[in-house]
């Protein structure tokens, strides 16, 4: 598969998931209410054709794969991965631990993609998507972690990452229903 340069990439974060750990019957209902958003955001980047990366843990099964990963999340009713579910021209990351760059192939792709811009989705917003933000913004990448794209298990603790997304890394926080990605980055053959 040719690498085409990009300017934006979507990352879709722990989407892929079973749900299974604890803390999860209260982060599950609210990773449901996010999926329309990330839905609505893969439709700006296919329109774009810029690239959606799955990043996602590999729930210490250190054996796991993309394929294995996404049956196991499918092994039960999921209608989060059922509706996320990643595509063949889709990239898809393992990772390890909390952040998408950590001990990954992440830091390699983006710049071979010509990423310069990130947009971040998916869960835990004060455990993987701070993270990733924070690893992200140190490797210089404009970041918009759109707020009604994120979920963690509690309100305030969302918000106090989204905060500090903001207010640390100069992240654009606003909703997708406030900006698209076309207002956020120029769209089009000269972009």
């Amino acid at each position: 598969m040719e690498l085409t340069s990009a300017p934006a990439a979507l990352l879709i974060i722990d989407m892929i998931n079973r749900f299974d750990f604890p803390g999860a019957e209260v982060l599950e209902p609210r990773a449901k209410i996010i999926v329309p958003s990330i839905e609505a955001l893969i439709q700006q980047f296919d329109a774009c054709d810029y690239p959606i990366v799955y990043v996602n843990d590999n729930f210490s099964d250190w054996h796991s794969d993309r394929s294995a990963l996404i049956d196991r999340a499918l092994e039960r009713e999921n209608p989060i991965a059922e509706k996320l579910r990643p595509r063949k021209r889709d990239y898809f990351i393992l990772k390890p631990q909390f952040s998408g760059f950590y001990a990954t192939n992440l830091p390699v792709l983006l710049p071979q993609l010509g990423v310069t811009r990130l947009v971040l989705t998916g869960v835990a917003a004060d455990i993987c998507i701070l993270f990733t933000a924070a690893d992200a913004h140190m490797r210089d990448y404009a970041l918009w972690v759109p707020s009604n794209a994120i979920a963690g298990e509690d309100d305030s603790r969302q918000k106090w990452a989204l905060e500090i997304m903001k207010g640390s890394m100069d992240a654009r926080t606003e909703p997708t229903t406030d900006m698209a990605l076309s207002d956020w980055v120029p769209v089009g053959p000269d972009s």
